[in-house]
C-alpha cells in the first residue's frame, strides 16, 4: 500500500461476534468488499460514508462530520470537504486482522518486535491487531484512514496506533489520548475519539 496506515492494537482475539460485526461494517461501509480470508478485506469506501463532506480541491481541509461524534467545533464550519463529484469518491484500502491463529503472523510479529514501550503505555501486550492502509495517499486519504479505523474500533474495541512527526508531537493532547512512547519522535496511542479529534484538525496527515 503506498498511502497512510494505522493499527488497532488489541488486548484479546476478537470473538465470533466481534467478527460479524467486522465484516458487517466491512460491507456495509464498502461500495466493494472482498473478504480475501476471515478478517481481510479489500475494500471501496466512499467518502461520504465516512462522514466526508463535499467540494474539496486536492491541496484543501477537509470536513469529517458525521463520524465526529458530536465534538466541540472550534473552527469545523470553515472547513471543506471532498467532491465526489471532482475525483474519485471510493478510496481503496486494505483492512486486515493479523496475529496468532488469524493470518500475517509474519507481519504482526515483524510490528511489534522493536516496540516494548507500546504494551508499558497500553497497559497490555497486544495478542493481535488490525491493520487499516489506504492504497492511496492524497489529503483524503489520510483523514479517511483516521475515520475508517475509528469506525473499525466501535466494533471491535482496541486501541489505535499511529506514528508522529516531530511537529506534530505538540499536536496531540486530545480527547481520548492514551498516552505516548518515550522516544525521541514518539507513537500516538489512542481511542476513536482521539482518532476523530485528530482528524478534524486543519492540514491532518498521518505519516505513511
Amino acid at each position: 500500500m503506498s498511502g497512510p496506515t494505522l493499527v488497532v492494537e488489541l488486548a484479546e482475539p476478537v470473538s465470533p461476534a466481534g467478527m460479524r460485526r467486522f465484516r458487517a461494517l466491512m460491507e456495509g461501509i464498502s461500495s466493494r468488499c472482498e473478504e480475501r480470508r476471515p478478517g481481510h478485506f479489500d475494500v471501496q469506501v466512499p467518502v461520504e460514508r465516512l462522514g466526508i463532506g463535499s467540494g474539496q480541491e486536492e491541496g484543501e481541509r477537509l470536513l469529517p462530520d458525521p463520524l465526529l461524534g458530536g465534538l466541540p467545533d472550534p473552527g469545523l464550519a470553515a472547513l471543506v470537504g471532498f467532491d465526489p463529484r471532482r475525483d474519485h469518491p471510493h478510496r481503496p484500502f486494505d483492512v486486515y486482522l493479523m496475529g496468532p491463529g488469524v493470518g500475517d503472523e509474519d507481519v504482526f510479529e515483524a510490528e511489534h518486535a522493536d516496540t516494548p514501550e507500546v504494551p508499558a503505555v497500553l497497559g497490555f501486550t497486544p495478542t493481535h491487531a488490525v491493520n487499516v492502509s489506504a492504497a492511496c495517499n492524497r489529503a483524503v486519504d489520510h483523514v479517511a484512514t483516521a475515520l475508517l479505523t475509528a469506525a473499525v474500533m466501535d466494533v471491535i474495541g482496541g486501541v489505535a496506533w499511529a506514528e508522529l512527526r516531530a511537529e506534530q508531537v505538540p499536536l496531540v493532547g486530545l480527547p481520548g489520548l492514551v498516552g505516548l512512547t518515550d522516544e525521541e519522535w514518539p507513537d500516538a496511542l489512542g481511542s476513536a475519539v482521539f482518532l476523530r479529534a485528530w482528524a478534524a484538525q486543519p492540514g491532518f496527515r498521518l505519516v505513511k
